[in-house]
């Protein structure tokens, strides 16, 4: 339970205030981020490769909003995500994450983050006891006031360690078959030795004419995890919760080891929608986190289409992550905008 009644938390609901500034995209943080999520797309750290698909810039990664949260971007009068919730952070899991884009951001801005705390309201879990959820929403804009990206990020505080994310107490069906999981509505075959792809494996997709409702996208494996991934992403990331990489206070909380971030499996997940579109024609990337990935485990990756509106020039399309022995780890969707 938060060390705050929950009365005062509904209370501070549409509070807003400056959470980053002067947040810098730099090339050399860039490419740590993106090496941090086992993406070696050449895009993200060679200016000639982005002029080559048509950036001006080297484009960020979709995830690469959460650099923002390293103190020297925290203005001195804010501690964490802004908004003293009173949350255990050794039990609090990262349920939700969203972001909708107005471009790529790319090296060279200089973004202000507004968050406002957008919802606060409680559940009751049969494995997590009491969980208290927290939505926050922030608004990334350059020194130009102009809006670049938005995300929204749900935090769950649990009564103690769960074996699985809180995201399945809501009643999500997160099971899966031993030898394949339903992927998007369809099947994907779930084996450790499926090749990873690579950037230039898979064609992007420009047009609508080119795909279909029912097209997979590339799979992205990351085989055999150890901590020190872990670890690169929290020095990518500014995720320093020392529950991903400190042994003993991850199993002090109750946990059966240290895991990775949720952030990191959705990063691996992004590299899908990043190597089946362009980045610029990305308009939405979204997770919702299932369960946790520990050492040893190695992450599929994957999309479907499942919606094509001709007017407007979208696809829709559905995400999962899972591990290799079928238990799925994220479910999301992304928007791309191919008109």
């Amino acid at each position: 339970m938060p060390n705050r009644p929950i009365e005062e938390l509904e209370a501070m609901v549409g509070d807003s205030r400056v959470t980053v500034e002067e947040f810098r995209i730099e090339a050399g943080k860039v490419e740590e981020f993106a090496r941090a999520i086992t993406s070696d797309d050449p895009v993200f750290r060679d200016e000639a490769a982005a002029a080559d698909r048509g950036y001006d810039r080297v484009p960020a990664p979709l995830t690469y909003s959460q650099v923002g949260r390293f103190p020297r971007y925290t203005p001195d009068d804010v501690d964490g995500k802004g908004f003293d919730l009173g949350f255990q952070p050794e039990y609090v899991l990262h349920g939700e994450q969203h972001h909708e884009y107005e471009r790529p951001m790319a090296v060279g801005d200089v973004l202000e983050g507004t968050t406002t705390l957008a919802d606060v309201f409680q559940r009751e879990g049969p494995r997590a006891g009491t969980m208290t959820f927290a939505v926050l929403e922030t608004e990334y804009r350059n020194r130009d006031g102009e809006l670049v990206l938005t995300d929204r990020s749900t935090a769950i505080e649990t009564s103690g360690a769960v074996d699985e994310d809180a995201s399945d107490e809501e009643g999500d069906d997160a099971s899966s078959e031993p030898a394949e999981t339903a992927t998007n509505g369809g099947t994907a075959a779930v084996e450790s030795d499926v090749p990873p792809a690579t950037v230039g494996d898979f064609d992007r997709v420009h047009d609508l004419a080119d795909i279909a409702v029912g097209d997979t996208g590339p799979n992205v494996v990351v085989e055999d995890l150890d901590r020190q991934q872990f670890v690169k992403y929290a020095g990518a990331s500014g995720d320093f919760n020392p529950i991903h990489y400190d042994e003993p206070y991850a199993t002090a909380a109750g946990n059966e080891s240290v895991f990775g971030q949720g952030m990191f499996t959705a990063g691996v997940t992004s590299r899908v929608v990043a190597n089946w579109f362009e980045l610029r024609d990305v308009t939405s990337f979204g997770v919702r986190f299932q369960s946790r990935v520990f050492p040893g485990d190695t992450v599929v990756a994957s999309g479907e289409v499942v919606e094509i509106d001709e007017d407007e020039g979208t696809v829709e399309t559905e995400l999962e992550a899972w591990t290799d022995d079928g238990e799925t780890l994220l479910t999301g969707t992304a928007t791309a905008d191919l008109e």
